[in-house]
């Protein structure tokens, strides 16, 4: 601002009495009294502000990048990465399970199930390593190889029930996508929250499927359970009903919880003005529920089929 410039610290500018002395005097010189200065000050002053204003208005929002906080967006955009590199390596997993063979019922006893128990094996490992070691540090390496091992695993265990069922995956997929985006929209609507009480239910009822879990893989692998129960105890029948389609509809509502339980992480984290490399911890947190709840809708579906 021109007031400001050192150049007019000449007492010719600043005292009244002097500008007498220019031809033709105060009113000539426009610099006669303290009520035109002041005026002239407030403009510019006004002008600086007007400015600064603008030219807020006209740069970028700051994101993750320039605060280093967590924000909805780059949380949103990590789960898009880590989901990419998912269908990348199921890919890499449905075709090294075929083996280039065509899709007919007769060749499931010659598909390979090496990228299933190696992406199974792998992803278990990592998602202890992240969880566990995530308090102290966040290493977005491991939640990618993650992410790559989760896609063999999707990638294997989908070709073979597609094998077996065939559009099983896209009635999975299209199932999956369903209940993901229902319980998103109802979360953002604000209709359903995480609470206290629900989350207590929760653990309760995830800890006694997870030893029901534990309970019917041993029994599979210890060949206690008859030949023709292909699911184990999951193909027991109660009046009539797979027990695993029962059990199925109460999992895909703890799933749904769970993801619940995400958005509400992802929320708290922003709200509270998390670092950034927490975003990572919500993007995973998201992907482990969304295996978790596509995996449990297959099976649902290749028990009911089976049933038929």
């Amino acid at each position: 601002m021109a007031l400001n410039n050192p150049a007019f610290n000449n007492p010719a500018f600043q005292d009244p009495k002097a500008v007498q002395t220019y031809p033709g005097g105060a009113q000539a010189a426009n610099l006669g009294g303290p009520t035109q200065f002041a005026t002239a000050q407030r403009a510019g002053t006004d002008a600086a502000a007007n400015a600064r204003l603008e030219g807020m208005y006209a740069a970028p929002t700051a994101g993750a990048t320039e605060t280093d906080r967590m924000t909805v967006e780059d949380t949103v955009m990590k789960t898009v990465g880590l989901f990419a590199i998912l269908l990348v390596t199921a890919a890499v997993g449905w075709v090294w399970t075929l083996g280039g063979l065509t899709i007919t019922g007769d060749t499931a006893q010659q598909i390979s199930m090496a990228p299933w128990l190696i992406g199974l094996a792998g992803g278990f490992i990592l998602s202890m390593v992240v969880i566990f070691t995530s308090r102290k540090k966040v290493r977005p390496a491991l939640i990618w190889a993650y992410a790559a091992f989760e896609g063999l695993f999707i990638g294997g265990i989908s070709a073979f029930f597609e094998v077996l069922y065939p559009g099983i995956v896209m009635q999975a997929t299209l199932a999956t996508f369903a209940v993901v985006g229902v319980t998103l929209a109802l979360f953002a609507s604000g209709k359903v929250r995480a609470s206290k009480k629900a989350t207590k239910i929760f653990m309760i009822a995830m800890i006694g499927y997870m030893v029901f879990a534990l309970l019917n893989l041993v029994l599979m692998w210890t060949n206690v359970l008859p030949a023709d129960q292909a699911f184990g105890l999951y193909s027991a029948r109660i009046m009539g009903i797979p027990l695993g389609l029962i059990i199925g509809v109460l999992v895909v509502i703890l799933a749904a919880y769970s993801l619940v339980l995400d958005f509400d992480m992802i929320q708290r984290g922003v709200r509270n003005r998390a670092p950034r490399q927490y975003a990572w911890l919500g993007a995973f947190g998201i992907m482990v529920t969304v295996v978790w709840l596509y995996v449990e809708i297959l099976r649902m579906i290749a028990i009911i089929r089976g049933s038929n």
